[in-house]
């Protein structure tokens, strides 16, 4: 006789949906993430590739200022999987587009709303003394949950942690990396309570 199984009460959870849209981190090959950046702007879909003023060597030799891509290979697209699956077949040829894949769950590696809206808000300033770091650098830090409330980071928010001499707003990309902003007066930063407090 086979047991009887009592599906009513069982929970299957729900296959991810292929069409919400979600912040995808993308990769390419040979630092072409600015050729993908301006095709999914053709397209109007989402994205952000965070940029920095960097001085580099012209021609001549002479060192000029000039916006260049501060992590390579990666791009951040707000888009569904659908979509992204219809233009890596288009962009099959040009320029290779993967996922970057989460290590834990073997999933494309998706960004929460909230982190990469507070990600953008301090890598989008491109100011020149933002510091990337690998999660690897922050990984065993923990510092206070805070708010900036003036300044070019007004609104951001992350763990104040001290890093490399200076007191600084850091945002993670759970997974990915992080950024650092420059020093915080404490006069500007507002501490939030985080869950369970």
């Amino acid at each position: 006789m086979s047991p009887e199984y009592n599906l009513s009460s069982t929970t299957v959870p729900p296959l991810p949906s292929r069409t919400e849209e979600k912040w995808y981190v993308l990769r390419v090959t040979y630092s072409r993430e600015l050729q993908l950046k301006e095709y999914l702007d053709a397209q109007g879909i989402g994205n952000f590739l965070p940029m920095q003023q960097m001085l580099v060597p012209d021609r001549s030799g002479k060192r000029v200022k000039r916006l260049l891509p501060v992590v390579h290979n990666l791009v951040f697209a707000y888009t569904s999987r659908e979509r992204i699956d219809v233009f890596k077949q288009e962009l099959e040829g040009r320029v290779p587009v993967r996922f970057y894949m989460d290590r834990e769950t073997a999933q494309p590696l998706t960004v929460p709303e909230r982190e990469m809206r507070n990600f953008i808000a301090v890598a989008g300033t491109q100011d020149e003394q933002l510091l990337y770091l690998p999660l690897s650098e922050v990984a065993l830090k923990k510092g206070d949950r805070v708010r900036i409330t003036g300044g070019i980071f007004e609104g951001a928010e992350g763990e104040l942690l001290r890093l490399r001499g200076d007191r600084r707003l850091v945002v993670r990309i759970p997974g990915l990396m992080a950024v650092a902003t420059a020093f915080i007066h404490p006069s500007l930063v507002q501490r939030i309570a985080t869950p369970g407090e």
